[in-house]
């Protein structure tokens, strides 16, 4: 593991902030959330486009997209039951990084394959912004890009390997972002191969309870 790396203001990142033995426990307790609250794959709201990612949730809320829209909600979509609670060993991650007392109500588990992708977008369904995003990757290292708060512009992008955390905040709380490739074979943690992303995120304001759903851009 390295120090911090600052990307761009608000934007830092952890170079293997997870050692090998982290990483598989991690893995384990996302296995663990799957088999409770099995993969589903979102839609986009107008075309009914499905994603390439597939995804869960763990948390009070999970975020989901389907014909009625970009919202959180507190059950999973195809099975009805509430999402599982977030590991600790993803909390731990979350209380060592994010710089704030606020704890996170939902981790969204997306999982790529190896022709997965994910646009550029911004995370915005969420009432508290203060709050960064925290995202941890596992498995086969991803291209992800990033940019500014408005579309367009100059963008940047960066290699994310199994183990590394990136936190955005501030400044680039609202950055669009994306994930442009993934690099298959390049770990050896995942005995199917792929790449799951954890990103945790508070949800709702400073004080208040969390909400069933909102609406916006996709996650």
């Amino acid at each position: 593991m390295t120090g911090p790396l600052s990307l761009a203001p608000g934007v830092v990142l952890w170079k293997t902030l997870l050692a090998r033995a982290g990483q598989e426990s991690m893995a384990a307790d996302i296995e663990s959330v799957i088999r409770q609250a099995p993969l589903f794959t979102p839609r986009m709201p107008q075309t009914l486009k499905p994603f390439s990612v597939r995804m869960s949730n763990c948390g009070e809320l999970g975020w989901i997209s389907d014909a009625r829209g970009y919202r959180y909600e507190r059950t999973h979509p195809d099975t009805g039951r509430p999402w599982p609670a977030i590991p600790d060993s993803i909390l731990s991650i979350w209380r060592r990084v994010a710089n704030t007392a606020a704890q996170p109500e939902a981790c969204l588990v997306n999982f790529y394959d190896p022709v997965a992708r994910m646009g550029l977008h911004q995370d915005r369904d969420e009432a508290d912004l203060a709050a960064p995003i925290v995202s941890i990757s596992l498995g086969d290292s991803g291209r992800f890009r990033f940019g500014r708060s408005v579309r367009g512009g100059k963008t940047q992008s960066v290699l994310l390997e199994s183990g590394d955390v990136m936190v955005f905040g501030g400044p680039a709380r609202l950055m669009f972002h994306g994930v442009d490739k993934i690099l298959p074979g390049s770990s050896t943690l995942l005995p199917e191969g792929g790449r799951i992303n954890l990103t945790l995120r508070r949800v709702s304001g400073p004080g208040k309870q969390s909400p069933h759903g909102s609406s916006g851009e996709s996650q």
